[in-house]
């Protein structure tokens, strides 16, 4: 993990809002538990450098810059008695000299086990 570091914006990349959309049909207080990732995971981990639930660096990307994190436990209240086994999975960018954010994927591991790398390198691979 790289330094701790204020982060000064998230943002959410147009795949983010399309997977979010989705899964908003049917998990309807997803919009508030992101909130409360953003609010209390994202700043402990990236603020503090506390580890938090299970935050992993995504691996085998090809590239480095940026860091390239996700987190498998994420709480949904929506799963009745799941909490943070529910599945819930947040894929995010970390561009640490901004302290900059971009919320790049939202998915559960029911429907697949990984992030989506070949997206991750359209988005930052060589030549971005």
């Amino acid at each position: 993990m790289s330094t701790p570091r204020k982060i000064s914006k998230v943002t959410r990349l147009p795949e983010f809002k399309r997977d979010l959309a989705r899964l908003l049909k049917k998990y309807g207080t997803l919009e508030g538990d992101l909130t409360n990732f953003l609010d209390y995971g994202l700043k402990l981990f990236h603020e503090k450098g506390l580890p938090t639930g299970r935050i992993e660096r995504v691996a085998g990307l090809g590239f480095v810059e940026p860091e390239v994190y996700v987190a498998k436990k994420v709480p949904c209240q929506a799963m009745k008695g799941r909490g943070a086994r529910s599945g819930l999975r947040i894929v995010w960018a970390w561009f640490a000299d901004e302290g900059r954010v971009e919320l790049v994927e939202i998915y559960l591991k029911g429907g697949r086990q990984v992030e989506d790398k070949a997206r991750l390198r359209k988005l930052y691979g060589e030549g971005k």
